[in-house]
């Protein structure tokens, strides 16, 4: 333990900086230390919500359920929507937005598809579609409020706006559907709202969903609570504990079939029984879960492993669980891995295919004049994209939009038929019907990249020490549904543990959230994804500091830039766990005190000056009002890692006022 005068905090914003102007040493960090709260302290009391709303934010597809606090066990998905795909059978709606000409919300999924699909181009121009913008918060590297995107035709708007505005569809949409259900103008503040997020997520992507629901209206920033941020893997694990047996399929016991989308293959290891039981819960869209733990968690022991690996659109998840009986709460094992290795991987190799054929030049063109007909090449390539299976023989025919051979025409002066047969791509050819044909191989070629990063971390995860002995994987999310996925992690796992696909694998997460807005203790420990800490002075010590971190002060010689850890990357920390820290104000009438957070991968770092070390956030605390006559004001910082997102609390040490902290990851 340091004492008071070892370790001096320093900081360009409580002060300038040490090393240019000396005039007070700033704010003093009292002895460190870890507390562990009893459990009763999670729930925040006084807060009695009458139903629970999961959004599932995808990036490829969104979508609600909910359930009323009196009756957890019944989950209800949403009403089915308007629209469809044929071929692909949907639960959720596309993650689509159209904005009219002059950017205010017009329609959002497939009513914003059809609508924008049936504009005139000339007219479609000045409209604003965005898809598949989820991506964005996970790929920008420094993210920001202001943050913008990029529409179909070229124009840019702000994220947080669009987000906003999706998220406030869906808040009209379940408040509609539960006044129905209730027979009464249902109120906002009866919800508890849950938004899903990728595990692998930074926390200004969690932050930048938490300002996009206070910017929508779902909840205010008066009432935080009122909003829980899910990790989507999770609530995948959550929901994979309460499975029956005829809710899932146990890939170990039985493989993926020709000719068969994964699919019918559920079905032909399904008694009509319980083929009758899937088509009626699916067309009630209430799940009753087992109150219970399930029959596949029976055969679960305390400490046994597993790992859920969440499949989506954008990004791809790994989460290492075990579990902890009798109440069956769940354990982190190893931190959240995983990449943006979504099924949107075979899309962009599929347009990669497309301008090899046709010429960049002519693809970012077509793109940009005909956006709604590119949409539609994309729509007729995802229903073919999910009829690929290992071991199929027949072709894969993808329907050209008229426009597409007709632009073609107008660009190059020949056909799309003779691009075909001049490219040098042998395993694409055209159909008198107006369709590309493509041979199973080229199809599965186009997946490769993907399953391959994805299997790569498999093997990396497989490895680790924490990673062993894993009883179940669960395959969850839409790109589960992939045969020839499936297929790679079977021949990956070579047996070592059973693989289980949920029925309805697209909702799992989306159920899953429901339960975790029900009881959001039951994810006890989690690992710090990070080292969070901040830049400190402590005395010099000769031979253990680098003599160029010397810094002295009024005949005292201090290092400078000291790394003090509040945690480390894959500690394990409990729910409701604190890092207490004790701060004072360089001067008395000082009102806000700033202090820089510093991240980093690496789990142990000694300075903040260190390469992987960056300023990722900033702890603000409001002592205004807080002057007492005390000679030397004494701050209490705590702050909490347990949880999906990270929080602060303070308080006056000698007056016991709490103090307003907090952490913000967004403006740097």
């Amino acid at each position: 333990m340091t004492t008071k005068e070892d370790n001096i905090l320093t900081d360009e914003m409580a002060n300038p900086s040490p090393a240019k102007s000396l005039g007070d040493p700033g704010i003093t960090p009292l002895s460190p230390t870890h507390i562990q709260q009893n459990d009763t302290d999670q729930v925040p009391s006084g807060m009695a919500f009458v139903v629970v709303v999961a959004i599932d934010f995808g990036t490829t597809s969104s979508g609600y359920a909910y359930a009323f606090t009196k009756e957890p066990e019944c989950i209800h998905t949403m009403r089915r929507w308007e629209g469809g795909d044929p071929g692909v059978s949907n639960q959720k709606t596309p993650t689509t937005i159209l904005l009219t000409p002059d950017r205010k919300f017009h329609s959002f999924g497939y009513a914003a598809r059809d609508f924008y699909h049936d504009l005139d181009p000339s007219e479609s121009k000045h409209w604003l579609y965005l898809e598949k913008f989820k991506m964005k918060l996970h790929t920008t590297a420094n993210l920001s409020i202001n943050t913008d995107l990029q529409a179909a035709n070229g124009k840019r708007v702000k994220a947080l706006d669009i987000f906003a505005y999706a998220l406030a569809f869906f808040k009209e949409q379940a408040l509609k559907e539960l006044s129905d259900q209730t027979g009464g103008e249902f109120d906002n503040n009866d919800v508890r709202w849950v938004i899903t997020v990728p595990a692998i997520w930074k926390m200004p992507a969690k932050q930048f969903m938490r300002e996009a629901a206070y910017k929508s209206g779902l909840v205010s920033r008066d009432n935080p609570e009122q909003l829980v941020i899910a990790l989507e893997p999770e609530a995948a694990s959550i929901y994979c504990r309460k499975l029956r047996l005829h809710q899932m399929v146990d890939l170990s016991i039985q493989t993926t079939q020709n000719d068969f989308s994964p699919t019918d293959n559920l079905g032909s290891t399904m008694t009509q029984a319980n083929k009758e039981h899937v088509r009626r819960n699916r067309q009630s869209r209430t799940f009753l879960v087992e109150n219970v733990v399930g029959e596949l968690w029976s055969e679960l022991e305390e400490g046994d492993r597993y790992v859920v690996v969440d499949c989506g659109g954008g990004t791809v998840d790994l989460t290492v669980h075990q579990i902890r009986l009798p109440e069956g709460h769940l354990k982190e094992l190893y931190k959240a891995s995983g990449g943006p290795y979504g099924s949107l991987g075979i899309d962009y190799e599929f347009e990669k295919l497309l301008c090899q054929i046709f010429g960049q030049d002519f693809i970012d063109q077509f793109k940009i004049k005909r956006p709604a007909a590119w949409v539609d090449l994309m729509i007729a390539f995802e229903s073919r994209k999910r009829a690929a299976a290992p071991g199929r023989a027949n072709p894969l025919n993808i329907n050209l939009p008229f426009s597409f051979i007709d632009y073609y025409k107008k660009f190059r002066g020949h056909s799309v038929e003779h691009a075909l047969r001049k490219s040098n791509v042998d395993f694409v050819k055209w159909s008198s019907q107006g369709m590309l044909r493509m041979s199973p191989d080229a199809m599965n070629s186009l997946f490769k990249p993907t399953i391959d990063h994805i299997i790569q971390h498999l093997n990396e995860l497989f490895e680790k020490p924490e990673v062993s002995d894993i009883k179940f994987l669960f395959l969850v999310g839409g790109f589960a549904e992939s045969a020839l996925l499936q297929q790679a992690v079977q021949n990956m796992l070579e047996g070592r543990s059973r693989i289980i696909i949920p029925h309805d694998v697209g909702l799992t997460i989306l159920k899953g959230a429901v339960l975790f807005g029900l009881d959001p203790s039951i994810i006890k420990v989690r690992r710090s994804p990070l080292t969070y800490g901040v830049g400190v002075l402590n005395r010099f010590v000769e031979g253990k500091h680098p003599p160029e971190k010397l810094l002295v002060k009024d005949g005292t010689r201090w290092c400078t830039d000291v790394f003090d850890t509040f945690i480390a990357a894959d500690q394990s920390v409990a729910l409701g766990e604190m890092v207490k820290r004790s701060y004072t104000p360089a001067k008395p009438s000082q009102q806000v005190i700033v202090i820089h957070v510093y991240c980093t991968e690496k789990e142990s770092v000694g300075f903040i000056s260190e390469s992987g070390v960056k300023k990722c956030g900033s702890l603000r605390l409001d002592v205004s009002g807080t002057e007492s006559a005390a000679p030397r004001r004494e701050i209490q910082t705590l702050m909490q890692f347990g949880d999906t997102e990270i929080r602060a609390m303070a308080v006056d040490v000698s007056t016991g006022r709490t103090v307003k902290a907090s952490i913000d990851f967004l403006s740097h």
